[in-house]
């Protein structure tokens, strides 16, 4: 549904009205959570449904209000001091769904076919809802606690170049850890996972004359699914996946940017650096518990992979002998939390006295509570806008 700003004042109560209110116990904390980790994608939603204006949403934040059986609620909250008429109340814009959401696993579902429209429309990749096969051709280790895989993707469309994602930091594939608990269960092996499914960023993707080849950089931290899940996994067995995800780093196109990383993201951040086409070499910050694991960037060159565009590269070329900058931070057993957040933010303000840096971007992932108390504390330090300034969860403390 499509509203202008003014319209949007004079009929969100009655909206409202049309709309079936659900009682679900999860919907608050759902709410919460895209709230927090979504935020960019409900500027997509305001972009592609309704005819707002970059400078409607100049000076203002977006919210999810509320979510009904029939739509989600966005209110944009106005921060500027020079309000129009039609910004004064804080409009209240609703966003069909494609149906109705009759049970709560049903809101996973339609916010994804919400997400895939909207991107559609704006020109961005998206979630695929897209299984896959790939094949175990080989696994070592990378440094002290990562293991990788290199897979072959017997099932992708190598004939597409769209369907490899050869080109991208971050790519995601949501694997299905049961379908090898279940081949071990045939063999006599009881144990299954805790956790269905898990997410693993692609390293690497790349073509060879006989297929697609990949890297999966899995880090083994203790006891969890995922790290069980990788570590039992022998060559020539068949690893699954539901769906794919295409990370966010386009803001890291210009400005000095700060990339945060932890163990579980650090193969993003390895990508990212390989594909880096901005002329300014990042900051890198990086968060081990052990010394010996940050030796996982020893191999990692600036701009190594980086796409043939059509811009000028003249300056780009000038900075391709300049690596980047690398930041370690050995955090021994506090491994998470606001704990985590303020040693990562003292140690970037101790940097900072001593190499003053203007940080114009920042893209991070790590554990949820670190992220949601570092986002903030970034906030405070840097003064950036939120939408240059993104720190993902790339996993929970359960």
């Amino acid at each position: 549904m499509t509203y202008s700003t003014t319209s949007a004042n004079h009929t969100s109560c009655a909206q409202a009205n049309a709309y079936t209110p659900l009682n679900f116990p999860e919907l608050v904390s759902a709410i919460i959570h895209i709230n927090e980790e979504h935020y960019d994608e409900l500027l997509g939603f305001l972009t592609a449904f309704t005819s707002l204006s970059s400078e409607d949403m100049n000076e203002a934040n977006v919210q999810l209000v509320d979510i009904y059986a029939e739509a989600i609620a966005l209110q944009i909250q106005y921060k500027g001091t020079k309000k129009t008429s039609a910004q004064a109340h804080n409009p209240t814009f609703f966003i069909a769904f494609t149906a109705p959401i009759t049970q709560f696993s049903d809101l996973n579902t339609q916010y994804i076919l919400l997400k895939q429209q909207a991107d559609k429309k704006l020109g961005k990749k998206t979630i695929k809802l897209t299984k896959q096969t790939f094949l175990v051709q080989d696994r070592y280790k990378v440094s002290q606690n990562m293991l990788r895989l290199e897979l072959t993707g017997s099932t992708l469309d190598v004939s597409n170049k769209n369907s490899v994602p050869v080109d991208e930091a971050g790519y995601a594939y949501l694997f299905d850890l049961a379908h090898n608990a279940s081949a071990s269960q045939n063999v006599g092996d009881k144990a299954s996972p805790t956790r269905a499914h898990c997410y693993y960023t692609l390293r690497k993707a790349w073509q060879t004359s006989d297929g697609v080849r990949a890297w999966v950089d899995v880090f083994l931290h203790g006891d969890t699914p995922g790290g069980h899940w990788a570590s039992s996994l022998q060559i020539g067995d068949t690893v699954m996946s539901k769906r794919e995800f295409p990370e966010k780093t386009a803001h890291l196109q210009d400005g000095q940017a700060l990339l945060i990383a932890d163990e579980t993201s650090m193969p993003t951040v390895a990508r990212l650096l390989e594909l880096w086409d901005n002329p300014i070499p990042p900051l890198v910050l990086c968060v081990t518990q052990e010394l010996a694991d940050q030796a996982y960037f020893d191999a990692v060159k600036i701009g190594t992979d980086k796409k043939n565009g059509d811009k000028t590269r003249q300056s780009t070329e000038c900075q391709t002998d300049n690596n980047f900058m690398l930041l370690p931070l050995v955090a021994g057993k506090i491994h998470s939390g606001k704990e985590l957040a303020v040693l990562i933010d003292q140690t970037l303000a101790n940097y900072l006295t001593n190499h003053p840096l203007q940080i114009e971007k920042v893209w991070g992932a790590l554990e949820a509570g670190t992220a949601k108390a570092l986002r903030g504390l970034i906030q405070q330090r840097l003064g950036l806008e939120r939408s240059d300034s993104v720190i993902k969860v790339y996993w929970r403390k359960d």
